[in-house]
């Protein structure tokens, strides 16, 4: 056996300095209020609120159906931050799921979670958030994506400058958290901050030029159900998930939050309705400004939007907000997942060299540095947004199994210290799961030859993990 993970009383506490193993440095509690509420809201609104619009109405077919799928994906999306409160409060160590895994179901669905995060999951999210980035960028400045050259292997690889500035921007953005957990906090407290004020007034903006040329007929027509169906309903919901994700990413740093037993239940719960809110708001604008079918072409929804209620000299600033928009997403996503990486590497089951803390700037600087490294190799390959649909429906089925595993534990570790309870329990962790699997089912039908293959690169992490289990037992014998 490995040996088993820190109780998960020990981090309950809110010290300064989060634990390491013995004989190591441990990672710093540096994250205050602002910069953790930073990381919920840089995360959720970043370019998939942007983007995405255009896939919900297509796979919706009604501007009815298309906002239902919005407020039904941010309704699983509350109720997994209900659950994930007790979770983070409760166990406020790096990792997230990996962590909760570990300690409710054992160390085999932890470690399956972690493979999943740190091999393709993350990296491709994070390539992904760059490539929206430059997509932005685009719009703005058209030639960024014309071709350089292409590479003829198997198959052509098309290298575009986009590409080289996408690895660029992945490469500064971890440079900046590799100084330090603070630097990172400061730089997505800033972030955050120009991009929710930027998007309220762009929200402001929309209404103020929908209500001047408001006729209640035209919003009747709009929000109605008439050619949607209830499959495409589902679809629509199971294209919101990647919007709403990243309500979850504050947990993924647990061990450098200061005082987790407040602070994850306020930045959480509170960030996640702040979220909600904006985005049905926004999505009522994009699906009354543009007709559902020119929405699902767009591949700029807001945009295009823009454009189209205040002229191209709008829809230029709001672009040059979204680019800022994305880039604080790209530094949550980046900050935050490295820690997976970390602790597993930690425990002894991932590369070795990968649980290394920098002695000065107390990061881990190697997961960092071994992230970056698999996110701009993607980004390069330009091949991460299939890999990002590829994996979805693996993130929702752990989301699920993490609340299986609180439910669980209230019954396998009663002892436990619970600095907060799940509001609605069992009912609220139950619809979650329910949700939660329901999502990921419906990942796999609209989906099913990469999801497929993305269950086959989990299961595939059992090979490796074998044999790190071994070496560890070894090294403890």
């Amino acid at each position: 056996m490995l040996p088993a993970a820190k109780n998960s009383l020990a981090f309950a506490g809110g010290s300064r300095n989060a634990p390491g193993r013995a004989g190591q440095l441990g990672l710093v509690r540096a994250l205050g209020p602002a910069a953790a509420s930073s990381i919920v809201l840089g995360t959720m609104i970043g370019t998939g609120i942007f983007l995405k619009p255009s896939e919900v109405a297509v796979d919706a077919g009604s501007g009815g159906w298309a906002l239902a799928a919005w407020v039904i994906g941010g309704f699983v999306s509350l109720l997994g931050a209900l659950c994930y409160v007790e979770l983070g409060s409760s166990i406020p160590e790096a990792g997230g799921e990996y962590a909760y895994l570990r300690e409710g179901m054992g160390e085999t669905w932890g470690f399956l979670f972690g493979w999943t995060h740190s091999m393709v999951a993350r990296p491709a999210s994070v390539a992904a958030i760059a490539a929206g980035f430059l997509r932005f960028c685009g719009f703005l400045w058209p030639s960024v994506s014309r071709p350089l050259c292409v590479l003829h292997f198997h198959w052509a690889i098309t290298l575009t400058l986009a590409q080289a500035v996408t690895a660029g921007t992945l490469i500064a953005i971890t440079l900046v958290n590799y100084l330090g957990v603070r630097q990172g906090g400061r730089l997505q407290v800033a972030l955050t901050a120009v991009k929710v004020l930027s998007v309220l007034v762009i929200i402001g903006a929309g209404v103020w030029q929908i209500a001047r040329h408001f006729e209640p007929s035209t919003f009747l027509s709009t929000f109605s159900f008439h050619g949607g169906s209830f499959f495409g309903f589902w679809t629509a919901v199971a294209a919101t998930a990647w919007a709403y994700d990243g309500w979850n990413d504050l947990n993924l740093v647990g061990s450098e939050v200061q005082d987790p037993k407040r602070n994850f239940r306020r930045v959480i719960v509170n960030g996640v309705f702040f979220v909600i809110a904006i985005f049905l708001i926004f999505n009522a604008v994009c699906l009354y400004a543009l007709p559902i079918k020119a929405l699902g072409e767009s591949q700029n929804p807001a945009s295009d939007v823009f454009a189209s209620l205040a002229g191209r000299n709008a829809a230029l600033w709001v672009t040059l907000i979204l680019a800022i928009s994305a880039l604080g997403t790209l530094n949550s996503s980046i900050l935050s997942g490295a820690r997976v990486d970390y602790a597993m590497a930690r425990d002894g089951v991932f590369f070795r060299f990968v649980a290394k803390i920098h002695p000065q700037f107390r990061t881990p600087s190697n997961a960092l540095l071994f992230q970056c490294a698999m996110a701009a190799a993607l980004a390069l390959t330009g091949t991460f947004e299939d890999l990002t649909s590829l994996v979805m429906f693996a993130n929702w089925m752990f989301y699920g199994m993490a609340v299986v595993s609180m439910m669980r534990m209230r019954r396998t570790k009663p002892e436990m210290e619970r600095p907060y309870r799940t509001w609605g329990y069992p009912v609220t962790p139950i619809l979650f799961v329910i949700g939660a699997f329901g999502l990921s089912g419906g990942l796999w039908v609209a989906r099913p030859v990469r999801s497929s293959i993305g269950l086959l690169l989990i299961l595939i992490g059992l090979l490796p993990y074998r044999a790190w289990q071994r070496t560890a037992m070894r090294a403890n014998d």
